[in-house]
């Protein structure tokens, strides 16, 4: 991957980390209100909020139910110990949540989450409630991907950005182009030579233009390209050697309009809604369909399954890891009564309470710790597999991974034997849709 690639890909990743983060916490409720939620502005300094959390364990202690201050001054004492870890504001800003939250399976635990989001967060709070506010995180995962727009006809063209719900026109310039046909005064030869001239020499400024405005440091900088306007022009220009050929890979959709400039431009944007919405799948299906070619080939290159998955992530022969981004397995460290460690990844389905018993083993387990597989994964693939890819079930592809492959596989470095006995039978797949 390259630059652009590695950062849309970390991005991606902590997105999807922020997602499943933001989940968890709407679940839990507190023991009245001692629930912290404090964040804070990457602009603001960490000693005012320090000063206010002093000032609130000071009101607190004024809370009439005994179990309540505690639980709150709990909460607060809490809270100032995260804050002290940070000398300043980090770059994005700072969110903190802390907490005594009731569990599903009973009994009590005190939640302390500190993180710095992938990209600034504009607002501060502060708030001692029975539930985390988590509102301002979900603003964090809009999409605010770049889009570049060409809008060209025989007056003129226009480069133009699309980035959320903000529109930006790059630059946009008119032409005097001749018609195609002369009134007289000049030959036929030679008129037809000065429209063809002119013709090529706009095209060839919109050429220019187009790279000036979407390639930087020799790599695309939008996630996609549209190119709108009378068919006759963006089609030559497409066609031609002087569109940027590292421009064509990113065209998304090649659309029809009526007008041209800055009304062009929105009807641009109206008419490829479809293919703006199903951008973030096409990275999704790519990753699938290579994986679905080492199937067809019958290469070897490839597991699928959790048993398998996981062995082969632990002996370190993946290379590109791919999970469903709701897949229900947990991994467990569990001690036995002679303090022996083992570890598990099973169905979440599958645990109830604080011990577990292996299927090849007459032994029940005591869990040390239950994390999700996912969290595991983000926390720590980089140590056992090159690139960790997250997958929806909304694509065909998607959806044919969830149901036939168990919602975790991987293509690997080089060939293993395998067996693939895994698989629960409810999935199922036919070779023919990998040929």
């Amino acid at each position: 991957m390259n630059n652009i690639e590695e950062q849309e890909h970390v991005k991606n990743l902590e997105m999807f980390r922020l997602k499943k983060l933001i989940q968890d916490l709407d679940q839990m409720r507190g023991l009245g209100t001692s629930m912290i939620t404090l964040i804070i502005n990457y602009k603001d300094q960490i000693s005012q909020f320090s000063k206010m959390l002093v000032d609130e364990v000071g009101k607190a202690t004024n809370i009439k139910s005994r179990v309540t201050r505690q639980n709150v001054i709990d909460a607060l004492t809490s809270t100032m110990e995260k804050l002290r870890l940070y000398n300043k504001t980090p770059s994005n800003g700072l969110v903190i949540f802390c907490g005594l939250v009731q569990m599903p399976t009973g009994g009590e635990k005190m939640i302390k989450i500190d993180l710095e989001p992938f990209k600034p967060i504009n607002t501060s709070l502060y708030r001692c409630d029975n539930i985390f506010h988590t509102d301002e995180l979900k603003s964090l995962l809009v999409d605010n991907d770049k889009f570049g727009f060409l809008i060209m006809d025989g007056n003129g063209s226009l480069f133009g950005l699309l980035q959320g719900n903000t529109k930006i026109i790059l630059n946009q310039f008119k032409v005097n182009l001749p018609k195609k046909h002369s009134k007289g005064g000049q030959s036929a030869n030679r008129f037809s030579r000065l429209v063809t001239e002119s013709r090529h020499n706009y095209i060839r400024k919109v050429g220019e233009g187009l790279t000036k405005a979407f390639i930087t440091n020799d790599v695309p900088n939008v996630k996609g390209l549209i190119l709108a306007g009378s068919a006759e022009f963006k089609n030559k220009l497409q066609k031609s050697d002087l569109f940027d050929p590292r421009l064509a890979p990113i065209v998304m959709k090649v659309v029809d309009i009526s007008y041209g400039g800055e009304l062009g431009f929105n009807q641009a944007i109206e008419l490829s809604q479809d293919a703006l919405k199903n951008v973030k799948f096409i990275h999704e299906k790519k990753i699938l369909e290579k994986f679905y070619e080492e199937i067809a080939k019958d290469s070897g290159k490839y597991v699928f399954g959790i048993k398998d998955t996981m062995e082969a992530i632990e002996n370190g022969v993946v290379d590109i890891l791919i999970i469903w981004e709701n897949i229900d397995f947990i991994r467990l460290t569990l001690k036995d009564n002679k303090n022996q460690i083992r570890v598990e990844t099973v169905s979440s389905r599958k645990v109830i309470g604080q011990k577990y018993k292996p299927d090849d083993s007459d032994v029940e387990y005591e869990i040390v710790e239950n994390i999700s597989l996912s969290e595991w994964l983000l926390d720590n693939y980089k140590k056992y597999v090159s690139q960790l890819e997250i997958v929806t079930d909304k694509t065909s592809e998607g959806n044919q991974f969830v149901k036939g492959f168990g919602g975790i596989g991987g293509i690997l470095r080089y060939k293993l034997e395998q067996n693939f006995d895994d698989i629960e039978e409810n999935y199922s797949f036919d070779e023919d849709d990998f040929i």
